[in-house]
């Protein structure tokens, strides 16, 4: 086997790229049930927003209708979709929530 043979089929380091993973956005959808002190505290507990930035996303989303959550990974945007979901299911909040895709 000679060199060209055994670099066949491989990619040189300039060929190489490096893919960066889709992000997903987590939207929180404002409704007229939803307590705003539940949401503040879901942004606390799942997407581990300080007070503040909680505070100031919530109110984000009760002016103009939804809001993010956070961006992430597919995998863990979805998993937060979830965990969102199941906390407002406890506590009997008909939250609405999903993923988008950010371009």
């Amino acid at each position: 086997m000679n060199q060209n043979e055994k670099d066949e089929g491989l990619l040189t380091e300039n060929e190489i790229q490096t893919l960066k993973p889709s992000l997903y956005a987590v939207i929180i959808f404002n409704d007229n049930y939803t307590t705003m002190e539940f949401v503040v505290n879901m942004l606390m507990m799942i997407f581990d927003k300080d007070k503040t930035e909680a505070n100031f996303i919530m109110m984000h989303i009760h002016t103009k209708g939804e809001g993010i959550g956070g961006i992430y990974p597919y995998d863990i945007a979805e998993y937060k979709l979830q965990a969102a979901r199941d906390l407002a299911r406890e506590a009997k909040e008909p939250l609405v929530l999903e993923i988008r895709e950010v371009s």
